[in-house]
């Protein structure tokens, strides 16, 4: 790690009170030293990160961390706080804190020894000696592992990293299999040997949770007397488990906030599935959990949910939990809609509205005639947009339970369509399937029909009960209030209607592709996933879309008119704004509103809501869900529809301007509109974002 860490890159008397001043102070030692060459661009990338999980640890500690196109090297800055800075850990501020940096394309070797660092946090006497180090020579020297803590009292062996805890169990392993006097692993740790348990970890970046809490797990494992091997699956890659060691396992933990790769492997046994902090914070409490339900014989009947899917860390609100099974729905369903959407639409801009009346193209399909390619694109459409509901609940379930929740999700959506149900059917129908699986699971099964459980038993009961509850019990209820909120949508008119535009449009542009943004997107989108959809509808759809073109085309026109009050980085990035807002990708503005929230995310809400409010105003229509200025032809009085969208770019970036502009201007700062708040909004739910 010499080349990582040096006098020069650590403060011991650190007098950031936030994590934002804290982060901006160790960046600019990094920034001096050549290692960063975008001050702002990197803290925007540090911001981020911070957004997805807090980088606060029990002990005192604060790693904020991420990977940048703008570090040079991988490096590591260090300061020490007297008072402290929040970094959302539960237990109070931290006085030490790491400022870890990777490249966007760093190699194996450095990102191996940044876990090794992440490790070593995990160790009492290496955090009490850099508490007392006195000078930063002796500080960067003992982080390096020049010179080594005072030695432990303690007994306890040292603890292996996760490939010598591979080799090691599978070793043992090994050994057992071929020692005819040894019984078979019973499962619950009798008197065949230790109880065995495997664990994955895992986190968004791969370089500090990771090994973390497999520290934390290990060292927790040893004091219980359990046998705990862990899989770490950051970074630089990772080794796979043994098969045999799986194999003998007992039980499994899971502690990660990506999902886990390969997860099948570890179906079939007791599991606990948590957040990365959870293994880090709390190892022992989850190593008892997972005792207790291998006694109890509670199994997986497949791959668990990741904690995106089911909710995050335990003691999250039924709140939290219900928007994140929702949004997994959502989220699968959304390309149906746009593929769906964009055919129908094509057929009818190139056959006309008659199209829809046209014969199967089966019986009648003419390669030279237009309106039989038009007939086609609309039929293929209309199959795809038959796939919205099922989807819905197929994944609102498979969100809470997993594949076991698929079967009786996907059929409880049919049964929605069939009976005229609708999106709230199939909300209705997902989150049914997931919980009557999640109940299934509960029970305790003899171990000799575990192995049939997510084959037969759990899709054949799970799949009759939510069939005899929508077609007999809630169906019926639910298709009248289908009804009743389609009727409604149908008769706004005047003041109603516009109002419903400027709080689409708010909604649009509050966090970006966010789970808000989502939920006014799914809103418009349910309400022309029907082969003939009514006028309100389709106008509902055209404020949306103007409404999330907003953000991203005002940062650009922002950039282009006023350039010397945005860093170097974000000029760049409002060059790509222009095309990504024209094309309907909110997404755009993120690196914006992740550098400058309190600026950034107000101005784009007003001018959101001012288009949305516009567009339902002048009685533009959209058939399509997506496409921005590339469905024009599509959308019903078009001239009036883009000057709604021109008015809300215009109103927002001249709201930026002006609020950038009485901005002082913050002391040492490297550019004139260099942002001083640092953070970011909700993480992108539309497009995958790899860690």
């Amino acid at each position: 790690m010499s080349e990582m860490i040096t006098a020069d890159l650590v403060d011991l008397d650190l007098s950031a009170d936030t994590k934002e001043a804290a982060a901006r102070a160790l960046a600019e030692r990094m920034v001096a030293q050549g290692r960063v060459t975008d001050l702002d661009g990197f803290l925007a990338d540090v911001a981020a990160r911070e957004a997805q999980m807090p980088t606060g640890l029990d002990g005192g500690i604060g790693i904020p961390h991420c990977r940048s196109a703008y570090v040079t090297e991988p490096s590591l800055a260090f300061g020490r706080s007297a008072g402290g800075v929040d970094f959302g850990a539960p237990d109070g501020p931290a006085d030490l804190i790491f400022l870890i940096a990777a490249p966007a394309g760093a190699d194996d070797a450095h990102l191996t020894i940044l876990s090794s660092l992440a490790r070593q946090l995990m160790n009492a006497e290496f955090t009490s000696a850099l508490r007392s180090v006195g000078d930063p020579e002796s500080a960067a020297a003992l982080i390096r592992g020049d010179e080594a803590p005072a030695a432990s009292t303690s007994e306890a062996p040292a603890a292996r990293t996760s490939e010598d805890s591979v080799a090691a169990s599978a070793a043992a392993s090994a050994d057992a299999a071929t020692d005819s006097t040894a019984p078979a692993p019973d499962g619950d740790g009798g008197s065949d040997g230790p109880f065995r348990i495997v664990a994955v970890t895992s986190c968004p970046t791969g370089i500090a949770h990771t090994y973390m809490a497999a520290e934390s797990l290990e060292n927790a494992g040893r004091e219980a007397g359990v046998d705990l091997v862990v899989e770490t699956q950051g970074s630089a890659g990772f080794t796979r488990l043994d098969p045999a060691v799986i194999a003998a396992a007992d039980a499994v933990i899971f502690a990660h906030d990506v999902p886990v790769r390969d997860k099948d492997r570890f179906a079939g046994k007791p599991t606990v599935d948590v957040g990365v902090k959870a293994g880090i914070n709390r190892p022992a409490e989850l190593i008892s959990e997972v005792r207790g339900k291998a006694e109890r014989g509670e199994v997986t009947g497949g791959a668990t949910p990741t904690p995106v899917e089911r909710g995050g860390e335990e003691g999250e609100g039924y709140g939290s939990m219900l928007r994140k099974w929702l949004m997994s729905g959502v989220s699968y369903m959304v390309p149906f809609v746009a593929a769906g959407g964009l055919l129908i639409a094509l057929g009818f801009a190139i056959g006309g509205y008659e199209i829809k009346s046209a014969p199967s193209v089966m019986q009648h399909f003419v390669w030279t005639q237009t309106d039989s390619w038009a007939a086609l694109m609309f039929q293929i459409g209309g199959v795809a947009f038959g796939f919205l509901v099922p989807v819905l609940a197929g994944y609102i379930a498979y969100g809470m339970a997993d594949r076991p929740g698929l079967v009786p999700g996907f059929v409880g959506g049919m049964i929605a369509s069939t009976i005229n149900a609708g999106f709230l059917g199939g909300l209705a129908a997902g989150l049914i399937a997931g919980g009557v699986v999640l109940a299934i699971q509960k029970v305790k099964i003899p171990k000799a029909v575990r192995g049939i459980m997510p084959v037969v038993v759990i899709p054949l009961i799970s799949t009759a009960i939510v069939g005899f509850l929508m077609f007999v019990v809630i169906g019926k209820p639910i298709a009248s209030a289908q009804k009743g909120m389609t009727d409604w949508l149908n008769g706004l008119s005047g003041s109603n209607a516009i109002l419903l535009g400027a709080l689409l449009g708010l909604m649009m542009c509050f966090d970006l592709g966010g789970p808000v943004n989502k939920v006014a997107y799914t809103f418009a989108t349910a309400g022309i996933a029907v082969s003939n959809p009514s006028d309100s509808a389709m106008k509902i759809m055209a404020a949306v879309m103007a409404a999330g073109m907003v953000p991203p085309l005002a940062m650009a026109l922002a950039t282009t008119v006023r350039g010397r009050l945005f860093t170097e980085t974000e000029r760049e990035n409002g060059k790509a704004a222009w095309v990504l807002g024209a094309s309907f990708i909110s997404e755009g503005a993120i690196p914006f509103a992740a550098a400058d929230p309190l600026r950034v995310i107000p101005s784009s809400m007003v001018g959101g809501a001012i288009t949305g409010a516009l567009s339902m105003s002048f009685g533009a229509t959209l058939r399509a869900p997506h496409g921005g200025i590339f469905v024009v032809p599509l959308i019903g009085n078009p001239f009036l529809y883009l000057i709604a969208i021109a008015v809300g770019m215009c109103v927002t970036a001249a709201l930026v301007v002006v609020l950038k502009g009485m901005r002082k201007p913050v002391a040492g700062g490297t550019a004139p509109g260099a942002p001083e708040d640092i953070a970011a909004p909700a993480a992108d739910t539309k497009q995958p974002v790899a860690a």
